[in-house]
């Protein structure tokens, strides 16, 4: 049964029709600061806190419900005979419904404030009294999502109690909330500590998706509360809901496209791996490139290119079966030609990649690293013969694609094109082979890692390749260094490999 209910809310989204309701059931309402000031000029009956605990709010508002009779009221079990006698002698009233939702700091941490004003938004009275409420879950109900009202509602007004599994859930969703609202400050806190003794990790699920991989795999898509990424702060702006593929591709694709900063890219990808990339004059140069290196695997595939899309392009891009389409911003003309395609989904990134670590699951753990920035540490012409001013523009811009291109990786370029793509073998020549011939006249060619052996080198010199760029580091460089002298191909190392499993 429900005797007196706390309110104390940021947002006020939907607290009328809650307080409204429990004044209907006679539920005596307390409240705070600015939630009891809302109520009262909305015409609810409501008392302030300071008026039960005889106690003034204090420290510019930071101390105004941490006080026993507060906490009494919530904690007390109603079965535990001794727990109810104590609040008779200290004439403590129960509390039966916490209303709560926090400051924002989800939402300030973003922002641009001083270190100072973010550390105002962490909530300490808040996040006490729902831990406390959802701790005594069974006697106390506890609202941390307003989302939840209404289910609050429906339930007490069809069966005039709630069930023990719904107060359960919303004790759960408490400390959900609390594990990554506590996370986020963590986070925060700890600054520029990479790897502290407890991973926390504060994502918000933002949508649920039809399914994951494969369509018996059952999936949804969180997004960091902490910083705005490219992922999780992108606009769809026509076509179907995404995937669970067509995230991790969008993923992917934006990246390679955003390697490219000072020039204007187009990436092509296919199942998580770049199936063509070009570097154009224009964004429909860019992208015809892109499409000609692999004009085959691009059907049903995603392209993302980094300068706005115009109606030419767009056109063009219509042409084919495309996934998605991806852009920091379209023209308008180009929006209705891709509006006629309505499953095809149109996406405008906001944010460039701004992830700092790369995190992935196996079983019973979590393997954490820094995102791949870096290209490469230097670079270092280790045969008689220098690339060219073409050529080594070429060799870096293959090195770039190289870092997405699933290990083993070997990129063929020629003209800031990558017109062969090898990756995801577990021998590199199967990698190099793989990508010679789909090129068929390649000039410059790179590889994630080193060469462990010769064969590459041999291989790459029968399709005419003239320059390439690897890492370097095997105890038998020699050999591969030797036959590019043999062949008047050139090479140089970076000192840096790419692996990508």
């Amino acid at each position: 049964m429900l005797k007196r209910a706390l309110i104390s809310v940021y947002d006020k989204t939907g607290i009328l029709e809650l307080a409204n309701f429990l004044i209907s059931k006679n539920v005596e309402i307390i409240s705070t600061g600015g939630s009891f000031k809302y109520l009262k000029e909305n015409g609810i009956n409501v008392t302030e806190i300071s008026e039960i605990t005889n106690s003034p709010e204090m420290l510019d508002g930071r101390v105004k419900t941490l006080h026993p009779i507060i906490h009494g009221g919530i904690l007390a079990i109603r079965d535990n005979e001794e727990h109810m006698e104590t609040l008779r002698e200290r004439n403590i009233g129960t509390i039966d419904m916490v209303v709560v939702n926090l400051y924002p700091f989800f939402e300030k941490v973003k922002e641009d404030l001083r270190f100072e004003e973010k550390v105002e938004f962490i909530d300490i009275g808040g996040p006490t009294m729902l831990r406390a409420a959802a701790k005594n879950f069974k006697d106390v109900v506890v609202l941390s999502d307003i989302n939840d009202y209404k289910v609050v509602i429906d339930e007490f007004n069809e069966k005039g109690e709630l069930e023990f599994k719904t107060r359960r859930k919303l004790a759960g969703k408490v400390f959900n909330l609390m594990s990554a609202y506590d996370g986020a400050i963590s986070n925060f806190l700890l600054g520029d500590e990479d790897y502290p003794e407890y991973l926390s990790i504060s994502y918000k699920k933002l949508q649920s998706l039809r399914y994951g991989e494969n369509p018996h795999q059952s999936a949804a898509y969180y997004g960091a509360t902490e910083f705005s990424g490219a992922m999780n702060s992108f606009e769809v702006l026509n076509g179907k809901e995404l995937s669970y593929n067509n995230i991790k591709d969008l993923d992917i694709a934006w990246k390679v496209a955003c390697e490219f900063d000072e020039e204007i890219a187009c990436c092509a990808l296919k199942h998580n791996t770049p199936c063509g990339v070009a570097i154009g004059e224009d964004v429909f140069d860019a992208y015809y490139k892109a499409y000609e290196c692999d004009t085959t695997s691009i059907y049903g595939g995603i392209v993302a290119v980094n300068r706005k899309i115009d109606k030419k392009t767009a056109e063009e891009m219509s042409k084919i079966f495309l996934e998605i389409v991806a852009a920091p911003d379209f023209d308008e003309d180009a929006l209705e030609v891709f509006r006629r395609k309505k499953n095809l989904r149109v996406i405008k990134c906001h944010e460039k990649p701004t992830g700092k670590k790369y995190i992935v699951s196996v079983d019973g753990g979590m393997l954490v690293q820094d995102e791949d920035k870096v290209l490469l540490d230097e670079i270092k012409l280790v045969t008689e013969k220098a690339p060219t001013k073409e050529e080594m523009k070429d060799l870096i811009f293959a090195m770039k694609v190289c870092k997405y291109v699933k290990s083993n990786a070997i990129v063929v370029a020629k003209d800031s094109k990558a017109i062969g793509i090898g990756g995801g073998q577990v021998n590199r020549i199967w990698a190099a082979c793989e990508a010679l011939e789909r090129a068929k006249d390649g000039v410059v060619l790179a590889s994630d890692a080193y060469f462990p052996f010769n064969d590459v080198v041999a291989e790459a010199s029968k399709y005419g390749i003239k320059a390439i760029i690897q890492p370097g580091g095997s105890i038998r460089d020699k050999e591969s260094i030797d036959e590019c002298n043999n062949k008047e191909i050139s090479m140089v190392f970076t000192g840096m490999r790419h692996f990508k499993h």
